[in-house]
């Protein structure tokens, strides 16, 4: 895999999960501190974007082993696991940005679809700023079978639907929590849905009928960690 953007290669030579086999950077890139001791080959913008295949290298491109994928099960097995599950979401922009807030939230994993969904691609570790090297990913080939393995492990699973009757704000996100957000446009399956412990939903105030379900991601995983750090 080639993964490019400064913060993707400099969280990847931190986190030291997956192998930096070569790493290939602007001059001025190069000398930044963060890549001292590091072998870098010089090239030019050019050079980086056919290696990366995207535009929007920031001057670096890095070749890394293939991206280590936790075990779903292992997940559940912390006390308290604090996790995010996504139904199907296609969107790696999406999956990236709820990648990052979850690492940033201290969520203990994300756990994503098999089929049908955005895996972890060098776009989304742009995206996500390089958490994807420190925060655990998982996937499920049935994201319903793993919740009722989560609820059996005493996780309780609170999905985000529009039309839940449920406030976010009436959920106690203490104690273990996976929240699962639905796929652009489509939402929750039913069974996904079924599944849940309850579904929760945000305020409408204004003429747009719903949030982007990254932006719906980060509200959901501040406010349990709002409740979560409280004694």
């Amino acid at each position: 895999m080639i993964i490019y953007g400064r913060n993707a290669v400099r969280e990847a030579l931190r986190a030291g999960r997956r192998p930096v086999q070569e790493v290939w950077a602007t001059k001025r890139v190069a000398g930044e501190d963060w890549l001292q001791g590091v072998k870098v080959h010089l090239a030019d913008g050019g050079q980086i974007e056919q290696r990366a295949e995207a535009p929007d290298h920031q001057g670096i491109a890095a070749r890394v082993g293939a991206y280590p994928y936790a075990d779903p099960n292992a997940l559940l097995r912390g006390e308290a696991p604090f996790l995010v599950a996504l139904d199907e979401l296609q969107d790696v922009q999406n999956l990236g940005a709820i990648i990052r807030t979850a690492e940033t939230a201290g969520a203990d994993g994300v756990v994503i679809c098999e089929r049908r969904a955005a895996e972890v691609t060098p776009a989304v570790c742009k995206a996500s700023a390089g958490a994807v090297e420190h925060l655990p990913v998982a996937r499920v080939g049935n994201l319903a079978d793993f919740l009722i393995r989560a609820k059996e492990r005493n996780v309780w699973c609170y999905g985000a639907a529009g039309e839940a009757r449920t406030s976010y704000t009436d959920v106690d996100w203490r104690g273990g929590v996976c929240i699962v957000l639905g796929a652009e446009g489509k939402g929750l399956r039913r069974r996904v849905a079924e599944t849940c412990d309850d579904l929760v939903s945000l305020p409408m105030q204004g003429r747009i009928e719903s949030l982007n379900v990254s932006a719906t991601g980060a509200i959901l995983l501040y406010t349990a960690l709002q409740a979560r750090l409280r004694p």
